[in-house]
């Protein structure tokens, strides 16, 4: 099994919460960092709902240029609904990815798409929140990747109040 480097790149995001949810998504699927740009998490996230305090944990980085903080020998995947972009059925996650993803309330740069590696959309019937798309692209890379199916990591993932079995 090939080493995964995670990292995400967000583009003046708006919501806190989009962003706690952001970094609980993070923290499930193995991230190693989250860069943002803009002023307007900044002033909101103080009021965040980060309840697995994922921000102590994940580096959490205010910069001026996304792509400046590209980790080093990562592919820059923008996740954006445009034309010409990669169906994330069909998408191949690289192994070393920096997935970057515009605003709440706006579309990613065109600086930023051209200067991308690759350009994927998810399938939809109209745009999804800024949390529940990094959630479907960071799943969508564990499921086609050779992740731990063993029932100890499935231990060590569930809540303290999760004891559940299926029975037969």
């Amino acid at each position: 099994m090939h080493t995964q480097l995670i990292s995400i790149g967000l583009q003046n995001p708006k919501s806190a919460s989009n962003v706690a949810s952001i970094l609980r998504a993070a923290g499930c699927y193995g991230a190693s960092s989250v860069f943002y740009t803009g002023n307007r998490y900044r002033y909101a996230k103080e009021f965040n709902a980060d309840t697995k305090n994922m921000h102590l944990k994940i580096p959490t980085i205010g910069v001026e240029d996304l792509f400046a903080m590209t980790p080093k020998g990562a592919k820059r995947v923008v996740v954006e609904l445009v034309e010409g972009a990669i169906p994330l059925p069909d998408f191949q996650h690289p192994d070393n990815a920096y997935y970057v993803f515009g605003p709440e309330d706006g579309s990613v740069d065109p600086q930023l798409l051209a200067q991308s590696d690759e350009v994927i959309y998810i399938p939809t019937h109209g745009s999804m929140n800024l949390a529940a798309t990094v959630n479907v692209v960071l799943y969508d890379r564990l499921a086609k990747s050779q992740f731990d199916r063993s029932l100890d990591f499935l231990k060590r993932s569930r809540d303290n109040n999760n004891r559940l079995k299926v029975f037969s």
